[in-house]
């Protein structure tokens, strides 16, 4: 599969992470076959978090990929560490200790990437920087990211941490573009020219962070699929037309929308589904011209000015 560089890390990481939010809604059978077939197919970047199923997304993907030495060398994993069941905690404590209870669920002696999900308003970033000191110094995390965060916040947070914020994990795709479509608005009077994300992919690509695309299908904060969905026609439509042009799915042109914005994105699937992951792995084949990409982003109701 095709690779990108993450963010300053050593890594060349597939464009599809295999995201594993929903891996305890699939049988041991399924999630093993499943793994195993993303395996097959390279798409051995793992994405998790200690919330998913309250921590047993980690332990059925471990035991799904049957964790063992030799193949800890060939897989990447990603999980995410601050959402509590009350609240949200980046402290140094929280931090050390949800990093500790995933190496144990996960069967694992390191993390490749550990994200920070989603922002503590009360972060202290001098508490994060002695966590991740401590737990990279120790071996138990190679890199470190973040999760829905703000230019302003990560800033923040580089100013003290030691080593580089290598992705930063945001909803994006064909039905929640803003952080692309932002741009075509400034100095304008109309509700997108409101800045809601501080110019965070630009400042991502600036920064050497990729950006991972969570909810590629999603229309709305989890509001559902846009794909074959009757409230879309119009785009549905569009995306159909498409894909029959590329002798694809209407899945693979949705991936691959995202996999052509310039910023060299890496898309987190949700799929356990191996004929949905196998339509998302094969956007990495598929360039969608300039015309075909802004017809989709009109026909999703996006405007240009």
């Amino acid at each position: 599969m095709r690779t990108i560089k993450l963010g300053k890390s050593l890594f060349d990481v597939p464009v599809i992470a295999v995201g594993c939010m929903r891996i305890n809604k699939i049988d041991k059978k399924q999630a093993e076959a499943f793994v195993q077939f993303a395996l097959d197919i390279g798409a051995n970047f793992f994405d998790n978090a200690d919330c998913y199923g309250d921590g047993e997304c980690e332990r059925i993907m471990a035991d799904a990929l049957h964790m063992n030495p030799s193949l800890r060398e060939r897989i990447i994993v990603q999980t995410k560490c601050g959402i509590t069941p009350v609240s949200f905690d980046f402290s140094k404590k929280h931090i050390i200790e949800a990093a500790e209870a995933s190496l144990k669920r996960l069967n694992t002696d390191y993390i490749d990437v550990l994200l920070l999900h989603r922002p503590d308003m009360l972060v202290e970033p001098e508490d994060v920087a002695e966590a991740f000191d401590i737990l990279h110094y120790q071996g138990k995390v190679k890199y470190f990211g973040v999760s829905n965060q703000h230019p302003m916040l990560i800033s923040l947070l580089q100013k003290h941490v030691h080593f580089p914020i290598v992705a930063n994990q945001m909803q994006f795709s064909i039905m929640h573009p803003f952080m692309a479509s932002q741009v075509q608005h400034v100095n304008m009077l109309d509700d997108l020219a409101v800045d809601r994300d501080g110019g965070v992919l630009d400042f991502c690509r600036m920064n050497d962070i990729t950006i991972q695309a969570w909810s590629p299908f999603q229309h709305g904060f989890f509001g559902g699929v846009f794909l074959d969905n009757e409230k879309f026609p119009k785009l549905n439509e569009k995306i159909n037309e498409i894909a029959d042009k590329y002798g694809v799915t209407n899945t693979t042109i949705a991936v691959a929308w995202i996999l052509r914005h310039p910023a060299k994105m890496q898309v987190v699937t949700g799929t356990m589904n191996i004929d949905r992951l196998k339509d998302c792995v094969k956007a990495a084949e598929v360039r969608l011209t300039r015309e075909e990409w802004y017809e989709i982003y009109l026909a999703a109701g996006n405007i240009l000015p």
